[in-house]
């Protein structure tokens, strides 16, 4: 009979037990077969029979799994990982490095389960030198920013980094939403083929990305059904974890029918009542910094003692935001603030999501096996950062990057993303009113449009052609399509947005989740022109009014970021803030909180097509040829009649 060692042998060509010449892997991506002898490897040296390379001593380490405190530990590395941990002066074998921080307090190195990288608008290599000093070590990406704009390139793209040496750990989940609908196309297109090709190519692929389209979810009859369903029956077959998007869904039969899905979490609960049936369903709860702190409260009030189905997410954060208030540092000491033991926060930001997203083998704690990824704090209650460690060495000092960080020179399926092949014209803006009309009926949006009907208002006819009213706060809004060479246009008048200031337009490629450019405008010869300048500089921002741009900011990857540090892009945006100040921009309230007067740079987000968007402004498509679509039913209506 065959022996288990020898059938191990012949079946993965592996020797069982590494000897003391086997070269090992580097470490970086994980695959099963480098992890047989990096695992190989650890055994040895947590036995002693193998030189360590360093050797951490902390003054008290934080064991996530039992929330406790053990005083004056030794953590012990071997490459990227972690071979022993134990009291002070336990560890027989050899070591190389010896450090010591007798006076700080080791915790395992943060984790977000739910973050758009993109919404950094910085490329990976630039995203770790940004929140890597704030304690974070891994991200599960949720790709369908990147997916959208080029679907081929998307593992690829999000592994580069990594690859080259990037400390840190990018866990990409390919996106349920590409496209957002099936009322949307271009950039990319994923379904069952595509899903179980990604989670068979790389084990750093966790699972799915939010899924967003929850009427493709709920109706038979919707035509992304058998697409969107095919995705998770891909990742199911793949033991990787499904992961939801429940916005606007709070009632009780919805919530039963969101799990029963099989889609694992949720991190849009905005109010406590909706986020604690949602708990009480067996969903996986990430909460987002604008609902914790009331949510955090009720929790508490609520008698809750297990937390392990509660994270802490980023979600979206920019670069400016992030240098103004921190990273997930920032959303552990809001829970802390109001009331969470800092140990159950920082469990909220590293074995909580570990353990949802099925990574507990190499991140979440700090454990032999797992990535020596460790924060250390001067002041656990406060969160004070004062170094932090990944892939077994320093890689901040609390302030600053001092890790390694890969020279990339993107090439141009990432920076050649917005397709234009000609120049746009005002012309392609006009909205042409029925032959001999002074006045027209108008179908209107305002931004996150949440209701079931869309607006109406009788709009003036001059020349042949609807008008503006900004009297009365109404204005142009257009989708460009970037991904044809066409530049398929779309357009209608929207209600309590963009500029009031004459020959004024603002545009942009972000445009969740589809990244079309959009663009409002009190002119169309204004909107023209800011189009026209995007497709130049291959995407970002650009305002511009009298016939001159005020400001660019410049995302020349997959128009959503940028190789530039975060610094360089403040300073940008900043300028941009500076001369949208300048502006008079219209505003009226609308159904989402986070919708604010001033310059409108939520609009980026007023492009969403998923739960609880009704009507809403695509690029044409064959399903919505004036791009004027209600998503949750197919139904489509005039501009203008």
């Amino acid at each position: 009979m065959v022996s288990t060692v020898r059938r191990f042998q012949l079946l993965t060509g592996i020797p069982f037990m590494a000897t003391s010449r086997t070269v090992l892997p580097d470490d970086l991506l994980i695959n099963a077969s480098d992890e047989v002898l990096t695992r190989q490897d650890l055994v040895l040296t947590a036995l002693g029979r193998r030189p360590a390379d360093r050797l951490l001593r902390v003054g008290r380490l934080l064991d996530v799994h039992s929330r406790t405190w053990l005083d004056d530990q030794e953590i012990v590395i071997k490459g990227r990982r972690i071979a022993y941990v134990g009291p002070a002066g336990s560890y027989e074998g050899e070591v190389s490095e010896w450090f010591a921080e007798p006076d700080l307090a080791a915790v395992p190195g943060f984790g977000e389960a739910h973050k758009h990288i993109e919404s950094s608008h910085l490329t990976p290599e630039w995203e770790a030198a940004l929140v890597m000093p704030h304690g974070v070590t891994w991200t599960c990406e949720a790709s369908h920013e990147f997916s959208n704009v080029n679907g081929a390139r998307n593992l690829e793209f999000w592994l580069e980094a990594r690859r080259r040496g990037s400390p840190m750990k990018i866990f990409p989940l390919p996106g349920s939403a590409v496209p957002p609908t099936a009322y949307e196309w271009g950039g990319g297109w994923f379904g069952y083929d595509e899903q179980k090709a990604f989670l068979s190519e790389s084990l750093m692929v966790a699972g799915l990305d939010e899924v967003m389209d929850w009427p493709s979810i709920s109706d038979p009859g919707n035509p992304s059904y058998d697409r969107l369903w095919g995705m998770i029956g891909a990742t199911f077959e793949q033991r990787g974890v499904v992961e939801g998007h429940g916005a606007g869904l709070r009632d009780m039969a919805s919530i039963n029918a969101f799990a029963a899905a099989g889609l694992a979490s949720d991190h849009e609960g905005w109010f406590l009542d909706e986020i604690w049936q949602k708990l009480l369903h067996g969903l996986f709860i990430e909460l987002r910094p604008h609902s914790l702190p009331e949510v955090i409260r009720g929790l508490i009030d609520k008698g809750l003692t297990d937390w392990s189905q509660i994270a802490l997410v980023t979600d979206d954060r920019s670069a400016s935001d992030t240098l103004k208030i921190g990273a997930t540092d920032h959303n552990v000491r809001l829970a802390i603030e109001n009331g969470l033991a800092p140990e159950i926060a920082i469990q909220c930001v590293t074995l909580n999501p570990a353990r949802h997203m099925r990574l507990t083998p190499w991140v979440g704690s700090i454990a032999p096996g797992r990535f020596a990824d460790i924060v250390l704090l001067s002041d656990v209650d406060s969160l004070s950062i004062e170094k932090v460690w990944a892939d077994g060495r320093p890689v901040s000092d609390g302030a600053t990057f001092i890790g390694a960080r890969p020279e990339i020179d993107w090439p141009q399926w990432a920076t050649r993303t917005v397709k234009i092949d000609r120049t746009v014209t005002a012309d392609d803006f006009r909205i042409e009113a029925p032959t001999n009309r002074t006045s027209v009926n108008a179908a209107l949006l305002r931004p996150f449009h949440w209701h079931d009907d869309f607006i109406t208002m009788e709009l003036p006819v001059e020349e042949g052609a609807a008008q503006r009213d900004p009297a009365r706060n109404v204005t142009k809004f257009s989708i460009v399509d970037r991904f044809s060479g066409e530049a398929k246009v779309s357009r209608m008048f929207w209600l309590g947005t963009g500029p009031r200031t004459p020959e004024t337009a603002l545009a942009s490629t972000l445009g969740h989740d589809k990244h079309n450019i959009w663009t409002v405008g009190s002119s169309d010869e204004a909107m023209a022109i800011s189009v026209n300048a995007l497709n130049e500089q291959q995407g970002g921002w650009v305002l511009v009014s009298a016939g001159k741009i005020l400001a660019r900011v410049r995302y020349e990857v997959g128009g959503l970021m940028t190789a530039r540090s975060a610094e360089v892009l403040d300073a940008e945006m900043q300028a941009l803030y500076a001369a949208g100040a300048g502006i008079d921009w219209m505003y009226e309230p609308t159904f989402s909180p986070r919708w604010w007067p001033g310059f409108p740079e939520r609009l980026s987000f007023a492009t969403l097509t998923c739960s609880p968007w009704r009507w809403v402004l695509v690029a044409p498509s064959e399903l919505a040829p004036e791009g004027f679509v209600n998503v949750l039913t197919g139904k489509t209506h005039p501009i203008v009649w």
